[in-house]
This record gives C-alpha cells, sequence and structure tokens, in this order.
C-alpha cells in the first residue's frame, strides 16, 4: 500500500514555470518538497511514506501528541508562508492530504472554476491581521465621565439616604460596565466599516482570551483585510494614525502581515 501526498498550496503554473522552485524539507523532515503540474495549476507536495505515516496515525498524533502538532503546525505554517513570498498561493489548511496523485488532479478538476475566481482575487493583493487591544480601565473612566445618563444616575445616587446608595452604586456600576461594552464594540466596528474602504475584503474573526494574548488590555476586535499591494501604505499610516489619536483612551492597535490568503481562499 502507498504512501500519502501532503498539500501545502496550489500555484498558477506560469508562475510555477518562471519560477524556481524553493529546495525545502517537507513534513516528515526528509524528503523534499517538490511540484505536480495539472494543467493551468501546480501543487506544491511533499509525498509521506505509508511506513510512518497513515492518515489514522496522523489524526491520533494530533489529537494526542501536543508537541509533535506544534512542530508540524510551525513546519506547514513556516513552508505556506516561505512560498507565498515567491509565488501566488492559495494556502491548504494543516494536513491536507491525498491518496495518490490521481485523487489530487481530480480534485484540482473538479473545483477549476473556483480556483480561477480565487487566484483573480488574491493575485497582487496582500492579508493582513489587524486586532485592536483596549485597556478597559482607561476607558471606563472616560465613558463614566462623559456619559450623561451616567453622570446624571450619578447625582441622583449622591441624594439617596447612605444605606440606599450601595445597591444603587452596584446597579450604576453594572450600566458602566454595559456602557463599556457598547463603546468598544462601536468604536471597533467604526474602525473597521473604514478599513474596509481601503481594502478589498475585510472578515471579522473571533477575538481571544487574555490567556492565548498574554496581554493584560483585553482584544476588542480581531480583523482581516485583503488589501491591494498599492493600499498597504494608506492601510498602514492609517492605522498609524488610530494608535497616535487614541492611545491615551487606552486604545492599542497591532497589524501583522503579509500572510498567505488563508481567509480569502478555499479549496475543497
Amino acid at each position: 500500500m502507498g504512501g500519502l501526498i501532503y498539500l501545502y498550496g496550489l500555484i498558477p503554473a506560469k508562475e510555477a514555470a518562471n519560477h524556481s522552485f524553493p529546495s525545502l524539507k517537507g513534513f516528515d523532515g526528509e524528503g523534499d518538497l517538490y511540484t505536480i503540474n495539472i494543467g493551468n495549476i501546480t501543487a506544491a507536495v511533499c509525498d509521506l511514506g505509508a511506513g510512518n505515516y497513515s492518515e489514522d496515525s496522523i489524526k491520533d498524533r494530533i489529537n494526542d501528541d501536543m508537541e509533535w502538532l506544534q512542530e508540524k503546525a510551525f513546519h506547514h505554517h513556516e513552508t505556506v508562508l516561505g512560498l507565498s513570498k515567491i509565488f501566488t498561493i492559495i494556502p491548504l489548511k494543516f494536513c491536507t492530504l491525498y491518496k495518490n496523485p490521481d485523487s489530487l488532479e481530480a480534485a484540482v478538476h473538479a473545483n477549476e472554476s473556483k480556483l480561477k475566481s480565487t487566484f483573480d482575487l488574491i493575485s497582487g493583493n496582500e492579508e493582513w491581521n489587524l486586532k485592536i487591544y483596549c485597556d478597559d480601565s482607561l476607558l471606563k473612566k472616560q465613558v463614566s465621565e462623559s456619559d450623561p445618563a451616567i453622570e446624571a444616575k450619578r447625582e441622583e445616587i449622591s441624594q439617596l439616604p447612605k444605606g440606599k446608595q450601595f445597591f444603587q452604586k452596584k446597579k450604576l456600576n453594572k450600566l458602566i460596565e454595559s456602557q463599556l461594552d457598547e463603546e468598544k464594540n462601536k468604536v471597533s466596528e467604526q474602525i473597521h466599516l473604514h478599513l474596509k474602504e481601503l481594502a478589498l475584503k475585510g472578515n471579522v474573526k473571533r477575538t481571544w482570551g487574555n490567556d492565548a494574548t498574554g496581554r493584560k488590555d483585553n482584544m476588542t476586535w480581531n480583523g482581516v483585510y485583503l488589501i491591494s499591494k498599492s493600499q498597504i501604505e494608506v492601510f498602514l499610516e492609517q492605522l498609524q494614525h488610530y494608535e497616535k489619536s487614541m492611545q491615551k483612551a487606552g486604545w492599542r492597535f497591532e497589524a501583522t502581515g503579509p500572510w498567505p490568503a488563508y481567509h480569502f481562499s478555499s479549496f475543497s
């Protein structure tokens, strides 16, 4: 029984013909990456020997061996990232496997129309990620002092007997927390909509908790943007403007890229 083919990404055949393919080690750390030409598309792949790899054994390692998973996920990421600096590439998810060249070729042919549209979309463009963070304590102070409803409630509480003030202050704190969340969402959404005007596409991702970020301030937004290379400088300058004008209120902006266009390409 044969081994498996590990697919890293798909490249326009013309680009693959015009650039020499880099020498890169494959998933097993021994064999090299190579290409398979499938009509107008070139697949960047490596072989996995049947003696050490099967679909079931890989699933078991993913589920049970975190150190192995981190090592191999990093390899996949770095390999696709390296290829994206040379070619327009549709990046594949970690551990996209095929039983043989014929099954890979059939999958590519079945998705040719989608692949052409994807290449047209991502060619000459870059994917960038933006994470927005906020120091809640600073923004909470600003919200608390600038909201008329909160100020009116605070004045109302000050007129109450001491015994009733305690419970009303707890309600006021809940109101401030609610207004804080609304403010963070409103500001982040406004920024996202503005940045989308500078981009071809913009998508929203799930935010990360503090355990994942390792930061004290909270992530309020996590967006990805597909941007024309000619607009990258304008995009980054806009982020610098946001950072400069909003940092005193506790806002921070973290832009990273360019990345392989994982969020703007797909292949089944």
